[in-house]
């Protein structure tokens, strides 16, 4: 009898540990025998922790002025003189408006302070501000109460004034000087020196934007409210429930403040990645936590939370060592959470503006930082975008389980604008296949097409063409020997939307 016992008591053991086994493999991905790889077949929770305003335009809706956000580029045009505002020498003297067209010096990015009052930033990074004598000028590198100026608007034409910090109105006179002397009031008509017509030429929808938009108070209500319905954790039922074993998860460096980051993020994000983290392990999936959003911005990208498109990441020894500290506070948040599967030390970097050797120092260590707390778990190096794909293999090969994140688009360049069906397909198996294989060397880091889409410039495609080259996508990407993520799971542009494109039939993952 006792050995009865004994045995259903070893079977039940047994079976409780496989069990046990299984889940956790589900978690983390097992490697192929063969060749000793994760299989990742991942997606992108894009717009989630790190905004970005052309996945989710709605999340911008209840801003004022909302085309007067931090980095929105304006070109003024005198209605009397016929000529724009410009900024002598791109910055560092007086203010002109005398040219007859517009380019960089007679562009200026706003700094938003509320929805009416702003900085204006020139060409060379000096701010616009008022003399004592009311000339306008731009020589000073930190704007102060000299160098802030209200914007009025023409609620019928896309005409503005603009009143300078004395009250008066800044207005283009027959020398082509401007000064900040005009105090009348005006009807908008073209004889009136204070109003200029505005050319928007550039804007930004980026966390820093829709959060100085609202405003800290509203803006804590609004964010907090998108983290916890933009993805919930059915989404993560339905990514396990369609053959996808993980996700990627970008954030933003402000995440590690928690509750209080600096102004005008909000705090919340860090909530609702640790309710992420619970819900793959109860969905068995992986996470890869991906740094997208670098202090000091690694690119003029909204993805980068840029506050006017400026790129100083690497410049300086501080956002480099801030940067560390961000990956030091993930990896100690999460090294003990089995569904940690890999942490991304940086999104696209943008080459020349991030140079390769900061860019190296700052990967081995953030890499230390992970391994302090995590043998196992994999560390994603992005490689750098307009720069060799290959630059980063001789260095990446001396890190254990280091991995090379490529992204891949035949979108981002007009040698695509003319791309038949066919074209964009053998694009794919040809140059892109060719790019994979040289960097995916047999006993080097592994490979990890970390963004990609089923989405091109070809007009009035069918729903089979899309088929095909998402089908052709995977073919490519699955020799990558760490795996692929789609870009992303959800975006009011459907093809960009991976649950509306396996909703409706146009990716199937049985054969990926």
């Amino acid at each position: 009898m006792r050995t009865s016992y004994v045995c259903l008591l070893l079977l039940c053991c047994c079976s409780w540990l496989c069990c046990l086994s299984q889940a956790q493999m589900s978690v983390n991905p097992p490697l192929n025998p063969v060749s000793h790889r994760p299989r990742i077949r991942a997606v992108n929770l894009g717009g989630w922790l790190v905004t970005e305003g052309w996945i989710l335009p709605s999340l911008f809706d209840g801003i004022p002025n909302k085309d007067l956000l931090d980095g929105t580029q304006l070109q003024f045009k005198s209605v009397t003189q016929n000529a724009y505002v410009a900024a002598e020498q791109g910055g560092g003297a007086a203010l002109v408006a005398n040219r007859a067209t517009a380019s960089g010096w007679e562009t200026f990015k706003l700094w938003r302070i509320d929805q009416t009052t702003f900085n204006f930033k020139v060409f060379g990074n000096q701010f616009v501000g008022v003399g004592s004598t009311g000339v306008v000028v731009a020589t000073v590198t930190t704007p102060g109460p000299s160098e802030t100026f209200k914007l009025v608007r023409n609620d019928n034409q896309n005409r503005m004034r603009i009143r300078a910090p004395n009250g008066l109105f800044l207005q283009a006179n027959k020398d082509g000087s401007l000064t900040a002397d005009f105090g009348e009031s005006t009807s908008w008509g073209d004889d009136d020196p204070s109003v200029f017509a505005v050319t928007m030429v550039g804007g930004l929808q980026g966390e820093y934007q829709v959060c100085n938009g609202y405003g800290t108070e509203k803006a804590a209500e609004v964010m907090r409210n998108h983290w916890n319905t933009y993805i919930v954790e059915d989404d993560f039922r339905f990514i396990a429930a369609n053959g996808l074993n993980a996700v990627r998860i970008p954030v933003g460096w402000w995440i590690a403040s928690g509750a209080n980051p600096p102004a005008p993020y909000v705090g919340g994000s860090l909530q609702a990645l640790d309710n992420a983290f619970k819900w793959a392990e109860a969905h068995k999936l992986g996470v890869i936590i991906d740094l997208h959003a670098a202090p000091g911005g690694q690119s003029p990208n909204e993805h980068s939370s840029t506050r006017d498109g400026t790129q100083s990441w690497g410049t300086t020894d501080s956002n480099i060592a801030q940067t560390v500290q961000v990956i030091d506070f993930l990896a100690a948040r999460y090294a003990k959470r089995p569904s940690l599967l890999a942490v991304e030390l940086m999104n696209e970097p943008l080459a020349p503006g991030v140079s390769l050797d900061s860019l190296k120092r700052y990967y081995q260590d953030a890499y230390k930082k992970v391994r302090k707390y995590s043998p196992k778990t994999y560390v994603i190096m992005s490689n750098r975008l307009s720069a060799p794909s290959t630059e980063l293999l001789d260095f990446a090969e001396k890190f254990p389980r280091s991995v090379i994140d490529v992204h891949y688009y035949t979108l981002f360049d007009n040698k695509f604008n003319s791309f038949t069906v066919q074209q964009n397909i053998d694009y794919v198996r040809n140059t892109i296949a060719d790019d994979l294989r040289k960097i995916t060397r047999r006993n080097g880091a592994l490979t990890f097409v970390g963004e990609w889409v089923a989405e091109w410039k070809v007009p009035s495609a069918t729903k089979e063409d899309y088929q095909r080259f998402a089908n052709a996508q995977m073919e490519v990407y699955r020799q990558a020997t760490f795996g692929w993520a789609y870009w992303t799971y959800k975006n009011v542009n459907n093809h960009w939307s991976m649950e509306w494109m396996i909703k409706n039939r146009y990716i199937s993952l049985t054969n990926a």
